[in-house]
């Protein structure tokens, strides 16, 4: 089982398109929000580099692109 990661923000269009997909395939990763704390946005940028969400972290790799994102999803889970 891969480690799964996926960083978001709140009323971002592009989350939310994933994170429907997710619901309705019941795939359950640790989410996190990158407005909840400060230290989750400045995560996200020291582990990908950019600030971009929707992020998904596969075994400490980047993935950004919430159609790349569900793609993996539709191969992987």
């Amino acid at each position: 089982m891969k480690d799964l990661k996926l960083y978001y923000m709140e009323g971002c269009p592009y989350c939310n398109k994933v994170r429907k997909y997710m619901k309705e395939h019941d795939i359950d990763v640790d989410m996190v929000d990158i407005h909840a704390d400060k230290s989750n946005e400045e995560e996200l940028i020291k582990l990908g580099g950019k600030d971009q969400v929707p992020m998904l972290l596969i075994d400490g790799k980047p993935l950004y692109e919430s159609d790349d994102i569900i793609g993996w999803f539709k191969e992987n889970k």
